[in-house]
């Protein structure tokens, strides 16, 4: 099996447990890859494999050739965030190993990572699909990476007036929202910035969005969950011009979050 490993850094605190990480994998005879970043770590700490044992990755075209199974990441939520930039729309499945203080993404804690790459090496896991956004605008302001896994957020520049968003689904109106912004957020993204505004924790796989306003004028205006397969546009008024005047949310399910059984 292959696999690639990805992180953005590492902490000494840390060393002992990627060490033994690297040396399950051996055992377990992965056939490794990590990214640029990971690599250049690895060598200056010398950790796990050396440099002859495993494949480096830079990008998403390094990545298909290389052709991994699985990706497990090391750190936390953001280290996964960060991965699904190189996997992009592939469908290569994600491990979680949590580094961090607080995974929801990252679900295998540090003592659970010789369970986990055994029931991966054994095939004995299961995959759970991830809804992502897809966003379109009349600027080309998003380059070749107009996907979300989280949420998608219209707002005021930081000494700007409030802006008026009118919002519709399929095309139909739907609301104005005269607020400080708006966040489209998935299932993934609700335990997130929609939530700290208020917004609902929806659970994965539930089929849904969530339309969150940004501490909107109105008191009767609150956050609205409507069905994933639908499009969402905007139209956005303000007295500068600091924002994106129409963007339309089509939603794909993209790479697949992998967990151990």
């Amino acid at each position: 099996m292959r696999v690639l490993v990805y992180a953005q850094k590492l902490k000494e605190v840390d060393f002992h447990i990627i060490k033994h990480f690297f040396d399950l994998l051996a055992e377990y005879d992965f056939k490794i890859g990590v990214n640029t970043v990971l690599g250049d770590l690895l060598k200056d700490q010398n950790i796990g494999v050396n440099e002859e044992g495993f494949d480096k990755v830079v990008n998403t075209k390094e990545l298909i050739a290389f052709a991994p199974d699985i990706l497990i990441t090391l750190g936390g939520d953001g280290t996964i965030l960060s991965a699904i930039s190189l996997i992009r729309d592939t469908g290569i499945p994600i491990m979680g190993i949590n580094l961090g203080r607080l995974g929801f993404l990252a679900s295998v804690e540090k003592t659970k990572i010789e369970l986990a790459i055994k029931a991966v090496a054994k095939h004995k896991f299961i995959l759970e699909k991830r809804t992502l956004l897809k966003i379109d605008c009349d600027t080309p302001i998003f380059g070749d990476m107009p996907f979300a896994l989280n949420d998608f957020t219209i707002h005021k520049r930081d000494t700007s007036s409030m802006i008026t968003i009118h919002t519709y689904v399929d095309g139909q109106y739907l609301n104005s929202y005269w607020a400080d912004g708006i966040i489209v957020a998935t299932p993934t993204g609700s335990t997130g910035y929609s939530m700290s505004c208020g917004g609902p924790i929806v659970f994965p796989g539930s089929g849904n969005l969530v339309i969150t306003p940004v501490a909107p004028h109105s008191l009767n205006v609150r956050p609205l969950v409507i069905s994933d397969t639908r499009e969402i546009s905007f139209q956005v008024e303000g007295r500068g011009e600091n924002f994106c005047a129409r963007l339309i949310h089509g939603m794909k399910p993209l790479p697949m979050m992998i967990a151990s059984n």
